[in-house]
């Protein structure tokens, strides 16, 4: 959430999406929904059948074809799950130039089309950029009177507790594959774009967990021949004294 959300008047309820559950956590009175991700699209659609609606910000695209279709489900998912799978990986030069992109850039709407939320009845403003008498500042100047704010505005990775020097200048951990070489032990799994599209999502996330599971039974292995080396010279320490005497 920005920092200028604590500015807002008191008498407007804020949410986060992640704490968003039904339409009855709101007052009545009109709701904005800051963020026009899939959170935002359904909750947005869902809110503006009982209260006035507005939804800041843009798409960055969205899917053309209804995936509920039987196209959408029979035909096209497998080709997105193709293309995100195989072909935006890093085993691929595209793959390899679209991660910093992808990494960091709304995903597109899925269920939502941006023409669903005009038909809900929405109405679609420009960014929230501050607050202005209380309300929320458009960037446009104008300001909106609403009592409920929901703030859909995404997630950070919670890596605070990790207190190691593994991470790069805006926060993202240096890996490869999951594999952390500068601290042996330490993996990542489940990222977006770990190794490919499908990396965060249960079709993709398989064949990243058994490359690390191979890493670490490599490394094992590696530890208990070096134990056992270790444990031969410890051995013949005493019969190379002996013969020298």
């Amino acid at each position: 959430m920005p920092a200028f959300a604590k500015e807002l008047d008191s008498g407007i309820r804020q949410l986060h999406a992640q704490e968003y559950r039904n339409p009855q956590q709101l007052q009545e009175g009109g709701v904005l929904v800051v963020g026009v991700g899939n959170s935002g699209a359904d909750i947005g659609i869902e809110v503006a059948r009982s209260h006035q609606t507005w939804i800041s910000g843009k798409e960055s695209g969205y899917v053309r074809v209804r995936i509920e279709s039987f196209f959408g489900r029979h035909v096209m998912f497998r080709v997105i799950r193709f293309v995100g799978h195989h072909i935006l990986a890093l085993k691929t030069p595209i793959g390899r130039k679209q991660r910093s992109k992808l990494l960091h850039q709304t995903p597109p709407l899925i269920r939502v089309k941006p023409r669903d939320l005009t038909d809900a009845g929405i109405q679609r403003v420009g960014r929230v950029v501050g607050v202005k008498n209380g309300l929320p500042l458009l960037d446009d100047n104008r300001t909106l009177d609403v009592k409920n704010v929901i703030w859909c505005t995404g997630f950070t990775p919670g890596f605070s507790w990790i207190d190691l020097p593994v991470f790069d200048e805006i926060g993202d951990p240096l890996h490869s594959r999951g594999i952390v070489s500068s601290v042996p032990g330490l993996y990542f799994l489940g990222l977006q774009f770990l190794y490919s599209m499908t990396s965060a999502a249960v079709h993709g996330v398989g064949r990243d967990a058994e490359h690390i599971a191979d890493a670490i039974a490599s490394r094992v292995q590696v530890v208990a021949q070096r134990q056992v080396q270790e444990q031969d010279q410890r051995q013949l320490q005493p019969v190379r004294a002996r013969t020298a005497v």
